[in-house]
């Protein structure tokens, strides 16, 4: 009843963020009953159906992130001095966050069904003239088993990924300094592994292939996973490439909106370093895409579009949630500036400065990972 009040009772923002987290779990869930439904129209395909099942992991990675950074962010999940008192510590507050969460992707799980059937003309006779017929196997029942199952998945794997997540965040100590994220010798090692496996598996004539709408059939499954631990490396490498986009801010003799701007970026690089890494992989990826198949007429297959259309959504969503959470954690520390003499103007520019040099540092990593990843597949 707590989490329904919480949810019913948040301000407007909150409430689009978390329609946007329902939106999201109604894509996922979309692109999984369209899965079955082509395991249906070709059952002795099976490994091709497998494949399409796992292809839509990854859309169901990036929801499950974004549900984890709307969370966060819900001031209905913060802890408050007294809380604890009336029996809502950190633990409780998790369970909240999580029973939130839950409402929020069967909602859009619920959606994604009755969309679903209404295409398939299961409610109301064919839409579209019957358009969405073939794609949809209109003229197959569905398994009741499965498609709950399917339906099952955002719902079940966002509230425990929210819990896990809110119960082991730490506690913010202002003033603390800022130690230096780990991760940026691993992180290369796996960017430089997963071109390395992507390179090899592109060379393999015999490989086996995704199973993929549009003109991305014929490339091996071992891309996927190269791309995969690729942007695994960028994920666990952004925060220490954004403590160190901080340090070179202060660097050479630095002036008041440099040294906030940096010192900022140290301190924030764990909390935006992680989402900016994934949004790198995700433009990476794009980039390579495009370079591959930009004559083609009609690179995207409706799946295929509306999967690389969540991922993308979802991950730009999680960096700007992740963004605001920076913003309410540092607000205390802003209105003392405020109070002792800061001018607004200087704390606007520190931000545009902020901003500048993720951009600077990023969109040639950026760049460079999705040429590196589009080499291999050319020819």
């Amino acid at each position: 009843m707590l989490a329904l009040r919480l949810a019913r009772g948040g301000h407007a923002l909150v409430q689009l963020r978390r329609l946007l987290v329902a939106a999201a779990s109604a894509g996922v869930g979309f692109l999984m009953l369209c899965t079955l439904t082509y395991a249906l129209s070709h059952p002795a395909d099976a490994r091709a159906a497998t494949q399409r099942l796992l292809w839509c992991l990854i859309p169901l990675a990036a929801t499950v992130y974004l549900a984890v950074a709307v969370a966060r962010t819900d001031p209905g999940t913060r802890a408050r001095p007294g809380l604890s008192a009336i029996g809502l510590g950190p633990a409780r507050l998790a369970v909240v966050a999580a029973a939130t969460t839950a409402v929020a992707t069967t909602l859009g799980s619920v959606a994604a069904l009755l969309f679903f059937l209404h295409l398939r003309g299961d409610l109301s006779g064919l839409p579209f003239d019957g358009a969405a017929a073939d794609l949809l196997a209109a003229d197959r029942s569905l398994p009741l088993g499965a498609t709950l199952l399917l339906l099952a998945i955002v719902p079940a794997a966002a509230p425990v990924a929210t819990a896990i997540a809110l119960r082991t965040r730490p506690s913010s100590q202002e003033g603390a300094p800022a130690s230096v994220p780990a991760g940026l010798p691993w992180g290369v090692a796996m960017i430089a592994g997963g071109l390395a496996v992507e390179t090899y598996a592109s060379g393999r004539p015999a490989g086996q292939t995704l199973a993929l709408s549009g003109q991305f059939a014929g490339h091996p499954a071992g891309v996927l996973a190269g791309w995969v631990l690729a942007a695994a490396g960028l994920w666990l490498a952004g925060p220490a490439l954004t403590h160190v986009c901080g340090r070179l801010l202060q660097a050479v003799r630095p002036g008041a909106i440099r040294l906030l701007a940096g010192r900022v970026l140290m301190e924030e690089a764990r909390r935006i370093g992680r989402p900016l890494g994934v949004v790198c992989a995700v433009a990476s990826g794009a980039l390579a895409v495009t370079a591959l198949h930009g004559d083609a007429a009609r690179p995207w297959g409706p799946m295929t579009g509306l999967g690389t259309t969540l991922v993308v959504a979802c991950t730009t969503a999680t960096l700007l949630t992740a963004a605001l959470e920076a913003r309410q954690s540092r607000a205390a520390t802003t209105e003392a500036l405020v109070q002792l003499g800061a001018h607004p103007a200087a704390l606007r520019q520190a931000a545009w400065l902020r901003a500048g040099a993720l951009l600077v540092l990023f969109a040639p990593l950026t760049w460079t990972v999705a040429t590196l990843a589009a080499a291999p597949l050319k020819g």
